[in-house]
């Protein structure tokens, strides 16, 4: 099989009932659709059973949450490509040909992300991925379209394909065997940047995260996990932190650490004027979590260190870009702060 189309769902009926239709109506030739269930308690599963039997189901026993929901799916399928796809995001036509094409004709791309546009507003970018994803020095993540809560118009300044540090797992084209290759994604993560875990991984590897806007698909956005969630804040803090002692070493890792510590400690009491006292404390929660996690792994992640400056890496604190140079947009940034 050339394609999978792999959807994970929890509790999501209403979502299902509104875009999977979208998704079996322009499923290309050589694709199969799945729903990988996470143990959901509304009626997810009959609802797929009884109005789209041309879908197939897998069950999970638990919700494994993100990366361990599709672990446990994805080895029982098998296809030259995966498209991890929330389940909240709207398909258009031509979404998965113009991809596939694109992949097939360069071979040393390993995974691959369409132009994310917002659902309810669709002249928008969306927060999760928008036109590419990038990580600066210090670990933080940001896109072509949206830095921070900053979110561009799309007036296609961003339509050419170009290579990006991390595609994002709201609908991610990747190569079934380097997903596999490459360990799949880390379980400890949970849900939330596992998917720039793996894309540093396939980089490391030699392969490159490209986005092809293209392919154009619109996404509502913490449909599961809103963004005002406390347990959001704690898994974005805590992953990021995994994220950056996973794939860093020596004395590039400490500065980080160091520095990193003083940022989001700054970000942990801008909550309690924002956000609220919940996400003040979910900030030291998630560091706690994180150095029983690093004490917990520090064996296995060794292992996994490789090049801590990769390519499309930004070699300057975006944090600064941003707040002190006031450079809001993407297109702001000088490219030749990236890593060729």
């Amino acid at each position: 099989m050339k394609l999978a189309v792999v959807i994970l769902n929890w509790n999501g009926k209403a979502l299902l009932e509104q875009f999977l239709p979208f998704v079996v109506e322009y499923a290309c030739t050589q694709t199969e659709i799945y729903v990988v269930d996470n143990a959901s308690t509304d009626n997810s599963v009959d609802i797929i059973k009884k109005n789209f039997p041309q879908v197939k189901l897998i069950i999970n026993k638990k919700n494994y949450g993100f990366a361990k929901g599709y672990n446990e799916a994805l080895v029982k399928i098998e296809a030259e490509y995966y498209v991890l796809l929330n389940s909240d995001i709207e398909v258009t036509p031509g979404w998965t040909e113009h991809m596939i094409d694109f992949m097939d004709a360069h071979k040393n791309i390993a995974a691959c992300q369409p132009k994310i546009l917002d659902q309810k507003n669709k002249l928008l970018f969306e927060y999760a991925g928008a036109a590419g994803g990038f990580i600066d020095k210090l670990g933080f993540p940001f896109c072509r379209g949206r830095i921070f809560n900053t979110i561009e118009k799309d007036q296609k300044q961003y339509n050419e394909a170009v290579e990006v540090f991390w595609a994002t797992g709201a609908c991610l084209f990747v190569r079934a065997s380097l997903f596999k290759e490459a360990g799949m994604f880390d379980e400890d993560f949970f849900a939330h940047m596992e998917e720039i875990d793996l894309c540093w991984r396939l980089k490391n590897m030699g392969y490159k995260i490209y986005c092809y806007p293209e392919s154009v698909v619109y996404h509502v956005g913490g449909a599961t996990l809103n963004k005002m969630s406390p347990q959001k804040t704690f898994l974005n803090f805590r992953n990021n932190l995994c994220l950056i002692y996973k794939n860093t070493t020596g004395r590039v890792l400490v500065k980080m650490l160091l520095k990193r510590a003083f940022l989001d400690l700054l970000a942990a009491f801008s909550f309690i004027f924002s956000n609220g006292f919940h996400h003040f404390t979910a900030v030291f929660k998630a560091y706690k979590a994180f150095y029983f996690k690093m004490r917990k792994n520090a064996n296995s992640w060794k292992t996994k260190k490789n090049n801590p400056y990769p390519t499309s890496m930004y070699n300057k604190s975006i944090v600064f870009q941003y707040y002190i140079n006031k450079k809001k947009t993407f297109s702001e940034l000088n490219k030749s702060d990236f890593n060729n």
